[in-house]
């Protein structure tokens, strides 16, 4: 097993990584939003690679949860009452999204964002617990495994609590990039796309008023 500071900057580079997708996925999605043609970008992505951002989210959840009893099973850290209910939300994605990938269930995202929705806050704020006095006083963790005391911390705000919530914030933005995939995606037996049902639909209308002022 590697050793605390091998194990660390490992986990610590997998941090900065998932944060500088989360700002381009969150970016790009902002963008698609205001703009015709950072909306046909935002398609074409979801056409490539939506497919498989449920696989890249469940590989996100099955590193958190190994890193996570690495440091708690080998480096005998203790986790606070707040790490206990990362865990919680945390382990269950693996599950969820490993199932969802053996069944092909297009519609895993949104039991995977529940998970999220309640995570992230959660590790958001144990973040906050570690930096910010007064937050550190509303909680209630035990004075043996303290949520106020990080283990570690790296550049100044790199703490596990951070890197769960970058876990989080991440498997988000591929399930939100993955619901997306549907809307643009054909099955590969050849049905019909949405935005082809659509432009058919228009065609037929088309059709029905020249045959009218015929």
């Amino acid at each position: 097993m590697p050793g605390f500071e091998v194990a660390t900057n490992f986990f610590t580079a997998l941090t900065i990584v998932a944060d500088a997708a989360i700002v381009v996925i969150l970016v790009f999605g902002l963008a698609a939003l205001v703009s015709r043609r950072a909306r046909a970008a935002w398609r074409t992505t979801a056409r490539a690679v939506g497919s498989q951002a449920v696989l890249v989210a469940w590989i996100v959840a099955v590193v958190t949860t190994a890193g996570s009893l690495y440091y708690s099973e080998h480096l005998g850290f203790l986790p606070c009452e707040l790490c206990w209910y990362q865990r919680i939300l945390m382990y269950p994605l693996t599950v969820v999204l490993g199932v969802g990938l053996v069944r092909r269930d297009a519609k895993v995202w949104i039991t995977g964002l529940v998970f999220v929705v309640l995570g992230a806050p959660l590790s958001m704020y144990h973040w906050l617990v570690e930096r910010v006095p007064s937050f550190a006083e509303s909680s209630s963790c035990s004075l043996s495994a303290p949520c106020s005391a990080p283990y570690f911390e790296k550049y100044g705000f790199i703490t596990l609590a951070w890197m769960c919530l970058s876990s989080f914030l991440l498997i988000g933005a591929l399930l939100a990039l993955s619901a997306t995939a549907p809307a643009t995606l054909g099955d590969d037996d050849g049905t019909p796309t949405v935005d082809d049902q659509d432009r058919a639909a228009l065609a037929r209308t088309r059709r029905g008023l020249e045959e009218d002022d015929t």
